[in-house]
């Protein structure tokens, strides 16, 4: 189902990683084109179709298993520091979320800065929110999803519909989350050694192009700082070797104080977004499986979903 590669040690590929990182940072349109090259590098699971969609003028991606072509959705949002990343360098990490979930996923092509600064990637959050809503897609048959920037993105595109006067979705899963772009929690220090793929001065510099000005306490820019009651369930999973470790646990935190059902799963020895190396690391085969879990069962409590 997964089209599994050779199998990898988590410490191997922490290897590879550092080893890329030392090549210097690449001019942003080329960060872009390597960042997509992951389309070839990470080919889409067998049985599950890829189609463009358009919402109303916000470009997205469809990933469709076979036999789910009435399934309920998924509307995701890829990482990437709000500045690269798009549906074709997310198309095999969402394709998989998809088999694991037995649903159809929706990848969002949101504006990136700096072209288009906060809060741009959230307004297209909530356009391709209502889109779903006004094509008569349920709310209790979506769930939302992110990585990274994706997964901030995500709580603030639920913290935008819930002010709308909107439905809320049935539940969210986020991996490895940035909630909270001050970047000043304690674990940029604890975790500044074993985080092989997110440098503090770096993610910094990244926060201050997307923010443009911005207050970063912002509760839209960074959920942690937000009001989150009303939001849906939801489902957190982060490494203990990321420096973005206590935005997961912050942000779980403050759910639960403001009685959102919020569940987080720390990862030992897992690196940021691990899941996207499912195709050879066993744990991010297992770490999918546990998300498609997460949102089957949210739709079966709503008891909207039928088998598939």
């Amino acid at each position: 189902m997964s089209n599994r590669r050779g199998e990898m040690s988590i410490e191997r590929l922490k290897e590879l990683v550092r080893e890329r990182s030392k090549r210097g940072e690449l001019p942003l349109d080329e960060r872009r084109k390597v960042m997509d090259g992951n389309a070839v590098m990470f080919p889409v699971p067998a049985g599950v179709a890829v189609e463009r969609a358009d919402l109303g003028g916000l470009g997205a991606e469809w990933a469709i298993p076979k036999g789910a072509e009435d399934a309920p959705v998924v509307l995701y949002f890829h990482g990437g520091g709000y500045l690269v990343g798009s549906s074709v360098s997310h198309r095999h990490l969402t394709s998989r979320l998809a088999l694991a979930s037995k649903s159809r996923v929706l990848s969002v092509d949101y504006a990136l800065a700096p072209e288009h600064p906060f809060p741009a990637a959230v307004n297209d959050g909530l356009k391709a929110y209502r889109w779903l809503l006004d094509k008569g897609h349920a709310p209790e048959r979506i769930a939302m999803g992110g990585d990274s920037a994706g997964g901030g993105l995500t709580v603030a595109t639920l913290l935008a519909a819930r002010d709308a006067g909107l439905p809320m979705p049935a539940g969210a899963v986020l991996i490895s989350p940035w909630t909270d772009l001050t970047c000043a929690t304690e674990s940029y220090v604890s975790c500044a050694d074993l985080d092989p793929m997110i440098d503090a001065a770096g993610i910094r510099d990244t926060a201050a192009t997307y923010l443009n000005g911005a207050d970063a306490r912002h509760p839209l820019a960074s959920p942690n700082f937000a009001e989150l009651a009303g939001l849906p369930p939801m489902l957190i999973h982060v490494g203990t070797d990321e420096v973005l470790l206590d935005d997961a646990r912050d942000l779980e935190k403050h759910a639960r104080a403001a009685r959102v059902e919020a569940e987080l799963e720390v990862w030992d020895g897992m690196i940021h977004v691990w899941h996207a190396f499912y195709q050879m690391l066993p744990e991010g085969e297992r770490a999918l499986e546990r998300l498609g879990d997460y949102i089957s069962a949210r739709w079966k409590v709503s008891g909207k979903m039928d088998a598939i």
